[in-house]
């Protein structure tokens, strides 16, 4: 491994900061390409004085720069993006981050012959899903401009691998949660949302029924699928990271009052809640990957309210 560098877009964000160590423990040396936006200076700083780590501050949208720190790398790792909320709000700064972004980092790994890039990709690429479990071959149907630029970032690495031979997988995570993670992401913040009301002795409100339903995979699990997609014998192929399993928001409230410890019952505000429900299908993972979660719902969140997250 003495030679093998991971060129790392993102890497200093939430999911990043856990890959990162993995790949140490595994002999690679790391350089991560990170605008430190909402990236963690500090903790990046930890890494680099490890000597194995180094950081080039600089952003995806400059293509030359891109081509320029990549120069040496034997691996990528592209998950630099902007999140799902913000692609709605400013959908220019979506497009150019993303789009432009996913683009120039796949054309400088063709142009260096990289031997692997992993992309986050996302379980927003199906959309509103038409069944359960959500598979691969699934109709896709993504309706934000992240989303959109994921199944994009799909279909681009499939030109690159007919064009130059880029051997590549992406990587649909499903709802990532665990310890670092801003409260920014929906689901994320129905969490605080939820246990800031125990905390204070109140039950969670949920909406209609608390029938809509998410796929909850630790953040742990992620980074573990993504060192196994830089090392897979298969390739060139989008793949599920997820559970399998739809926990509802009903059953997400019930976990999070365990944790805490709280005496209450879940409150339910009457109305019309449109349904959506997630459920990865998981075969494609153990097929190529070698994957399986390993961290429970109960057990992942359980962890992270007791350990303050």
């Amino acid at each position: 491994m003495a030679d093998k560098t991971v060129f790392f877009t993102g890497g200093a964000g939430f999911i990043g900061m856990h890959v990162v160590p993995m790949l140490l423990e595994r002999g690679y040396k790391v350089r991560i390409f990170d605008n430190m936006f909402r990236g963690d200076r500090d903790a990046v700083g930890r890494l680099v004085e490890s000597g194995d780590v180094e950081l080039i501050d600089q952003d995806v949208r400059y293509g030359g720069a891109v081509q320029q720190a990549m120069k040496g790398c034997s691996h990528v790792i592209h998950f630099a993006a902007v999140s799902i909320n913000k692609s709605q709000a400013d959908p220019y700064e979506s497009m150019d981050i993303n789009m432009v972004g996913n683009h120039n980092v796949f054309a400088a790994a063709a142009d260096q012959g990289v031997e692997r890039l992993v992309f986050a990709s996302s379980a927003s690429v199906y959309g509103d899903p038409e069944k359960l479990p959500m598979h691969e071959d699934d109709r896709l149907s993504p309706l934000t401009p992240y989303c959109i630029s994921k199944r994009a970032g799909e279909d681009l690495l499939g030109f690159y691998q007919r064009r130059a031979g880029l051997s590549w997988v992406a990587l649909r995570f499903f709802n990532v949660y665990g310890p670092g993670q801003k409260t920014t992401a929906y689901y994320t913040s129905v969490i605080n949302h939820f246990v800031n009301r125990l905390r204070n002795g109140e039950p969670p409100v949920i909406d209609g029924k608390g029938e809509q339903s998410m796929d909850f995979i630790h953040v742990h699990d992620i980074a573990r699928s993504a060192v196994l997609a830089l090392e897979s014998e298969r390739a060139n192929v989008p793949v599920n990271i997820g559970t399998g399993i739809d926990t509802s928001i009903a059953d997400l409230a019930r976990i999070l009052i365990d944790a805490v410890g709280a005496d209450v019952e879940p409150v339910f505000n009457p109305r019309d809640v449109l349904v959506s429900r997630r459920a990865a299908d998981v075969q494609r993972a153990k097929e190529v990957l070698g994957f399986e979660h390993t961290i429970s719902v109960r057990d992942g969140m359980t962890d992270l309210i007791r350990n303050g997250g």
